[in-house]
C-alpha cells in the first residue's frame, strides 16, 4: 500500500467518525407518558358553562391509577361537555390510548353520546375556548362503545369547527365512520393516532389503519374561524392541543402515551 492510499483510507475513516458524531439524533426516542397515573398536574380542564380548570362535579379524577370521567355528582348532564387538555401542543406524533366505557350514562345525556368519547387533536387551547363552548375547534378521533347487539364502529372522525380532505375531496360532513369492528361491553381497547402536521392523520386499531385523511383545516363557517385564523391566513392546521373528552358516559383511560415524531414539548408555546 502506497502513502497516498493509506492517507485516503485514514481520511475516509476520520470523516466517518465526524459524520457519526455530528448527525442529529432522533428526538424523544421512545414513548412518553402524558398521564402519569397519579394526578392531573400536566392537564387543563374545560367544561361547558364553567371557567377554565373548574372541575365541576369532580368530572375528571384519578383513582386506582386510572384517569376517570365520572358523573356521580351530577343531577343531570345539562350539556356540560368536558375536555381535559395536555399542557403542550404537538405537530408530528403518534398517540396511544387505552380506554374502556363503564357504568350507566348520565341522566340527560343525548342518545348519540351513549358510550361516546374522543381524542381531540390539532385543537385550540383550553384558554381560548368560550365559556359556553361545547367542543374545542379540533379534529376528533371518536371513541365509541357498542350496546351489545348493534354494529358501531370506533375511531371515526368528527370535525368540530374544522374540515378535512378525504379521498382527495374537501370533506365537510361532520362525522364519518371508520372501517373498524365494534367493541362491546367494558373491555379495554387500545388505539393509536398518527398525526403528521397538516399532511396526514391515520387512525389505527389492532395494527390496522381504519381511517386516513389529509389537510386538516379550519372551517370558515364556524363562529371561531376568524379568532383562530393565523395572521398569514393559512387555515391548514399544522399543530395543536391534545384533549380527551367527556360526553355524559363514564369512561376510564388506563394509558395515554405519545411518541414524538418532530417537535419537543414547548410549555411556553401559545396557540389561539
Amino acid at each position: 500500500m502506497n502513502k497516498i492510499s493509506a492517507r485516503l483510507i485514514l481520511l475516509v475513516f476520520v470523516l466517518g467518525i465526524v459524520s457519526a458524531c455530528s448527525s442529529p439524533k432522533p428526538k424523544n426516542e421512545g414513548w412518553i407518558q402524558l398521564f402519569n397515573g397519579k394526578d392531573l398536574n400536566d392537564w387543563n380542564i374545560k367544561i361547558t358553562g364553567f371557567p377554565l380548570n373548574e372541575n365541576f362535579g369532580n368530572t375528571f379524577r384519578v383513582e386506582d391509577g386510572l384517569l376517570k370521567v365520572r358523573y356521580d355528582q351530577y343531577q343531570k348532564f345539562d350539556d356540560h361537555f368536558a375536555h381535559i387538555f395536555y399542557k403542550c401542543p404537538y405537530s408530528h406524533y403518534k398517540i396511544r390510548v387505552e380506554y374502556r366505557f363503564v357504568g350507566e350514562q348520565c341522566a340527560g345525556g343525548a342518545g348519540w353520546a351513549y358510550r361516546n368519547s374522543g381524542i381531540m387533536v390539532h385543537g385550540q387551547t383550553a384558554e381560548s375556548m368560550e365559556l359556553n363552548q361545547d367542543f374545542p375547534v379540533s379534529i376528533e378521533v371518536q371513541l365509541l362503545g357498542g350496546n351489545g347487539k348493534d354494529e358501531r364502529q370506533t375511531l371515526n372522525v368528527c370535525t368540530p369547527g374544522t374540515n378535512i380532505v378525504l379521498n382527495d375531496s374537501l370533506w365537510t360532513q361532520h362525522c364519518t365512520n371508520s372501517t373498524s369492528k365494534t367493541y362491546h361491553g367494558d373491555q379495554w381497547v387500545t388505539v393509536e393516532v398518527e398525526v403528521q402536521g397538516d399532511s396526514i392523520i391515520k387512525h389505527i386499531i389492532d395494527g390496522q389503519v381504519v381511517m386516513e385523511y389529509t389537510k386538516p383545516q379550519l372551517d370558515d363557517r364556524d363562529p371561531n374561524y376568524q379568532k383562530l385564523l393565523p395572521p398569514d391566513g393559512n387555515k391548514l392546521l399544522t399543530k395543536g392541543t391534545i384533549s380527551l373528552q367527556g360526553e355524559s358516559n363514564p369512561v376510564d383511560f388506563r394509558k395515554v402515551e405519545l411518541l414524538n415524531l418532530g417537535d419537543d414539548c414547548d410549555e411556553t408555546a401559545v396557540t389561539k
